[in-house]
């Protein structure tokens, strides 16, 4: 036989147990249970029960039919709710002859509710042991193979509820979010930040340098499109007066997905008047630690084999020496583009040959260094050409204040002393226009009304961007961003 004919098999006997159920009268889609206790409830207060002791205490527990097996008389099943498993003691002692027989009609995968006394079995279970039992949903589909869930990763991904509903691991990940997420509301909140909410579809997707995906607004009969940053609109309310800002939201870029890239992901961005990329420095770290903590309980954690312990110094180097000391040669804002091109061809890093001297040393960092930093480490001092939003530096206008932190070899935080110079800023957007016209798909558009409003006056102020899909990679040693995305962006099944 098949494995597709032994599938519809399966299906066809959940389907003859369904109508099974309806001829007796059992409704097998539930309206409610209430339920009065969780199975971690069940395990913290009763602890204490010695091995074949009865507590004398009745608890009504709900929760999905994981395991189920025979032996001898008795039976013994697992249910599982959002917090753990607990054990159902079943007999038909207990249960009586009609109700134990029922059971033939449960199956994997249904959801249940069980009344019943809390006790230790003999072996030292804790487990419930119910007087009642009830059907609150049939599953019509089995759940995976118990022990191994999806082995199948795209359709893990694909099929999220059961990943969760099999996978401890896919469960803690999705805790260890909320917590990191609570974790840094609480950090900026004790600053002093004010958290705000910006537009999602703009008439401008600026922000940042990336491809945006368009749509149309029928009503105003103009193509809108999905941000790719956060950032412009949040300069506006320190325009506005409001000095402390952050936003935590989805922001979407059309570009290719890898295991650290998704087209749509969340970006923490915060903005504080009066402050320099000195400050977001600082911030930044704040941020990580806080996450860490949340997350791992600790500000250690382990990436792919390596220890990593925030609290020792994170090192702070600037982009060209960064790729200087990788190529082994001098690399400055003098270095003109040849050279730079030949260094490249020499370590196959590919590039346009229109690119300025800028981007290029972006790139050469990107190929031949980022990857390689495990540890938190700040690269600061970018080229003026690829950071258009970022102050010129204090000490040389070629370069801006913009830093990254790089983690796990990826770029997590993205930081600037903001320009506030309207006059600066504008053409900052020529030059990208310049870079478009010359076939830059991911060049910043130009964006009039910004402009007008930088002329109203932006205090100074220090801003920051954090991936908080990719910290949590990072701090949870996941292989892919997709890990730790719920629902990542996928091509649709045939």
């Amino acid at each position: 036989m098949t494995e597709d004919a032994t599938a519809q098999d399966v299906l066809t006997v959940r389907r003859e147990k369904l109508e099974r159920l309806r001829a007796k009268g059992i409704e097998p889609f539930a309206l409610r249970f209430d339920r009065d206790a969780t199975t971690a409830e069940i395990a913290g207060k009763f602890a204490g029960l010695e091995p074949g002791e009865d507590s004398g205490q009745v608890v009504r527990v709900a929760g999905r039919l994981v395991g189920l097996r025979e032996h001898g008389k008795l039976s013994f099943g697992v249910l599982r709710d959002g917090t753990g498993d607990v054990q159902l003691f079943l007999s038909a002692e207990t249960l009586g002859a009609d109700a134990y027989a029922a059971l033939e009609d449960l199956d994997l995968g249904d959801w249940i509710g069980a009344e019943g006394e809390v006790v230790r079995t003999k072996r030292g279970e804790l487990s419930v042991r119910p007087a009642r039992l009830v059907l609150l949903t049939k599953s019509l589909r089995p759940l995976p193979e118990k022990w191994h869930g999806l082995r199948d990763v795209e359709l893990r991904y694909r099929r999220r509820y059961l990943d969760l509903a099999t996978n401890e691991e896919a469960r803690a990940r999705l805790a260890a979010r909320a917590r990191m997420l609570a974790a840094l509301r609480g950090h900026l909140d004790g600053l002093g930040f004010v958290e705000v909410e910006t537009p999602v579809l703009q008439p401008v997707a600026g922000g940042g340098l990336a491809r945006p995906f368009v749509t149309h607004h029928g009503a105003l009969d103009i193509d809108m499109y999905l941000r790719i940053a956060l950032e412009l609109y949040l300069k506006r309310l320190l325009v506005g007066g409001m000095e402390r800002v952050y936003e935590i939201g989805r922001t979407f870029r059309n570009e290719g997905i890898s295991p650290k890239y998704n087209p749509e992901f969340t970006m923490l961005e915060a903005y504080q008047a009066y402050g320099t990329y000195e400050d977001m420095m600082d911030l930044t770290e704040g941020l990580v630690k806080a996450s860490a903590e949340a997350v791992n309980g600790s500000r250690t954690y382990s990436w792919r084999g390596t220890g990593v312990d925030l609290d020792r110094p994170w090192p702070r180097i600037t982009l060209h020496d960064a790729v200087a000391e990788a190529v082994g040669r001098d690399v400055t804002t003098d270095t003109p583009v040849e050279d730079l091109q030949r260094v490249a061809d020499e370590r196959g890093v590919g590039y346009d040959p229109a690119w300025p001297a800028g981007k290029l040393v972006v790139e050469l960092f990107e190929k031949l260094v980022e990857s390689n930093l495990v540890a938190p480490t700040i690269v600061k001092d970018f080229p003026r050409e690829v950071s258009p939003l970022a102050r010129p530096h204090r000490e040389d206008p070629r370069v801006t204040e913009h830093f990254d932190l790089i983690m796990g070899g990826v770029e997590i935080v993205p930081a600037y002393s903001e320009l506030t110079d309207p006059d600066e800023q504008r053409a900052r957007f020529e030059m990208q226009r310049a870079q478009a016209a010359a076939g830059d798909d991911e060049a910043h558009p130009f964006d009039q009304e910004f402009l007008v409003a930088l002329e109203h006056g932006m205090p100074p102020a220090g801003g920051m961007g954090l991936g908080v899909d990719r910290l949590l990679m990072v701090l949870t040693d996941a292989p892919s961003l997709r890990e730790v995305i719920l629902f990542p962006a996928l091509r649709p099944e045939s």
